[in-house]
C-alpha cells in the first residue's frame, strides 16, 4: 500500500465535497488474495483521496481493478465500488545481493570467504484494464521483495488490527452514497516505495467533428482513467507491506439515496 500527495478535482470517483485546487492524501493498494468468497484474484485499488467525515476520515476509491469477473460483480453490486476487470501480467526476475562480513573482501580473494548471498525478487506487474474487446494499459508496478529462506528470516513487522472506513457508491451500478468499513488483521512494516510508470503516450489524431461534439461519454471515461493514473504517479510519502493479511469487509450502509451526478463506470 502506498500513500502520496495528490491534487483532487471534481469528477467520477470523487465525493461532492472535494473541490478543485485542494490537496489531500491518495495512494493505491495492490493485493493478491489466495482465499475469498470470489476465489483467488489480484486487486489494484486507487484511492483518490482521504476525506474528513467527523469524527474520522474516510478513503474514497476512484478505481478498483480485479482479474475476476465474480469479484468485479460483487464489488459493483454489494459494496458500490467502481470495479472493473483487468489483466495482471507478472514477471519475476531474481536480483542477487551480497552481504560481506568484516573480513569478507580478503577471505574471498584467497578462496575461503564467508560471503552470504541474500537474494531479492524484482516483480513487474503490468495492469491492463479490459472493457469488452478493448483494453487499455493502466500502469506498470515494479516491486522489490525479499526471497524467504529458512536460514535468514526477515522481520515481518508487528501484528496489528485496524478498521478502515471508506465511502463508495454513486456509480452506474449502485447510485446511493455508501459508507463501509474494512477490518484488517496483519503484520505490517514500512518498505521501499514501488516504482510506478504510466502507459506510453498515445498519438491521437485530431478529429474536428468529434471535438465539435464537446464532452462525450468516452471523454469522461478517459478523463477518469487518466486521473486515476495520475494518483499512482504522484510523489510517494509512505509505503507499507501487509503480510498474513486477513480482511473482513462489512456490509455498507446508505448515507444518501439522492444522487447529484452519476457517471458510467469506465
Amino acid at each position: 500500500m502506498g500513500l502520496g500527495e495528490t491534487k483532487s478535482s471534481p469528477g467520477y470517483g470523487n465525493p461532492p465535497w472535494i473541490f478543485k485546487g485542494r490537496y489531500t492524501l491518495g495512494g493505491f493498494f495492490l493485493a493478491n488474495y489466495d482465499d475469498s468468497p470470489a476465489g483467488v484474484f489480484d486487486e489494484l485499488v486507487v484511492i483518490a483521496g482521504i476525506v474528513w467525515n467527523p469524527p474520522t476520515s474516510c478513503a474514497w476509491a476512484a478505481r478498483v481493478l480485479v482479474n475476476s469477473e465474480e469479484a468485479c460483480h460483487h464489488g459493483r453490486k454489494e459494496v458500490g465500488l467502481p470495479s472493473q476487470v483487468a489483466r495482471f501480467s507478472k514477471r519475476i526476475t531474481p536480483v542477487p545481493r551480497q552481504t560481506k562480513d568484516k573480513f569478507g573482501g580478503f577471505l574471498n580473494m584467497i578462496g575461503v570467504g564467508t560471503t552470504i548471498c541474500h537474494s531479492k525478487d524484482c516483480m513487474d506487474v503490468q495492469v491492463t484494464e479490459v472493457v469488452g474487446p478493448a483494453s487499455s494499459d493502466i500502469c506498470n508496478i515494479k516491486l522489490l521483495t525479499d526471497v524467504p529462506t529458512p536460514k535468514f528470516n526477515k522481520w515481518m513487522g508487528p501484528s496489528i488490527t485496524m478498521s478502515l472506513p471508506s465511502f463508495s457508491g454513486q456509480t452506474e451500478y449502485n447510485p446511493n452514497l455508501l459508507k463501509y468499513s474494512c477490518r484488517l488483521a496483519c503484520r505490517v512494516r514500512a518498505v521501499r516505495p514501488a516504482k510506478v510508470s504510466g502507459p506510453s503516450p498515445l498519438k491521437k489524431e485530431r478529429n474536428h467533428d468529434s471535438e465539435s461534439r464537446g464532452f462525450t461519454a468516452e471523454k469522461v471515461v478517459d478523463n477518469a482513467r487518466n486521473l486515476s493514473i495520475s494518483v499512482m504517479l504522484s510523489k510517494p510519502i509512505l509505503a507499507l507491506e501487509f503480510n498474513f493479511l486477513e480482511m473482513q469487509v462489512e456490509a455498507p450502509i446508505i448515507l444518501s439515496n439522492k444522487t447529484t451526478s452519476s457517471l458510467p463506470a469506465a
